[in-house]
């Protein structure tokens, strides 16, 4: 079969399945059976019929949902490629953002910092600070099981004490050291549920998605952990819902113990998170 006609039906049964991104996906899939990048996909005039079976399942596999990158079994974000799959949240593009901030934090003390992301998943905001941020002594931790597996893969070698744990009482031993807290925490309220896309909700673990009635209970157990692990001055950012932008600040300004707290919008202009700096 031609690779252009397989791409067309690809896309279109992906559209009809509401997919977000049904021609980028059907691309995406094509070039992960190939093992060619996609500026080489133009340059493939046919498909085999193992490869054209093999793409068809996938695309089937797409449209019921299924995440893309578990699919591939990978996910990009930022400099690094992680490993992902069934029993670990996907990392998403808004979350680069937030890497980048908490990036910036530590190169901008201008010695080693310390580092800690908290709900770490798959490790991606970890990781990326150790490629990132040369002699930056970076922890992380994850409570569920499954994530900490995916993390294992993707944090082997690189240097970071990745542990298995609550945010809520991880890191007794850096207890006042730290310089910079980072956390992508569960943010979405459980009335949400509906509103969920169904690659998240049916995939992600819920672990990792729901955080009470309205979606702060992470968030306010990140704000006490983060007030014992900073030093004096050491600074917080944790991600949060788009309807969150006043809500996730108010947390952190309504206990007094946090200055120059301010929210950040994603690329899309929407609120995304929220950083803080412990006051001295």
């Amino acid at each position: 079969m031609r690779s252009s006609a397989a791409r067309r039906e690809a896309a279109a049964r992906l559209r009809d399945a509401g997919v977000a991104s049904p021609e980028r996906d059907a691309d995406l899939l094509l070039a992960h059976v190939l093992d060619v990048g996609l500026g080489r996909l133009p340059l493939v005039d046919d498909l085999e019929p193992a490869q054209h079976e093999t793409y068809a399942a996938l695309v089937a596999r797409r449209a019921a949902r299924e995440p893309l990158q578990h699919l591939t079994g990978s996910a990009a974000f930022r400099h690094v490629e992680l490993a992902v799959g069934p029993g670990v949240f996907v990392p998403r593009p808004e979350t680069e953002l937030l890497a980048g901030w908490a990036i910036d934090a530590a190169l901008a003390l201008g010695r080693p910092a310390v580092v800690v992301d908290l709900c770490t998943g798959s490790g991606a905001i970890a990781r990326a600070i150790a490629d990132e941020v040369p002699g930056a002594d970076v922890h992380a931790v994850e409570l569920d099981e499954g994530a900490l597996a995916w993390a294992e893969r993707n944090l082997a070698g690189t240097g970071v004490d990745l542990r298995h744990g609550d945010l809520a009482t991880a890191f007794d031993d850096l207890v006042g050291t730290v310089d910079v807290v980072v956390c992508n925490p569960p943010y979405i309220p459980l009335e949400a549920w509906e509103s969920v896309a169904a690659e998240a909700r049916d995939h992600d673990p819920h672990l990792a998605l729901f955080s009470g009635q309205d979606g702060l209970d992470a968030i306010r157990v990140l704000e006490q952990r983060a007030a014992l692990l900073l030093r004096p001055g050491g600074v917080v950012g944790a991600e949060h819902a788009d309807v969150q932008g006043e809500s996730a600040p108010e947390v952190f300004a309504a206990t007094g113990r946090w200055r120059d707290v301010a929210d950040h919008r994603d690329l899309a202009g929407r609120a995304r998170y929220v950083t803080a700096r412990l006051a001295r």
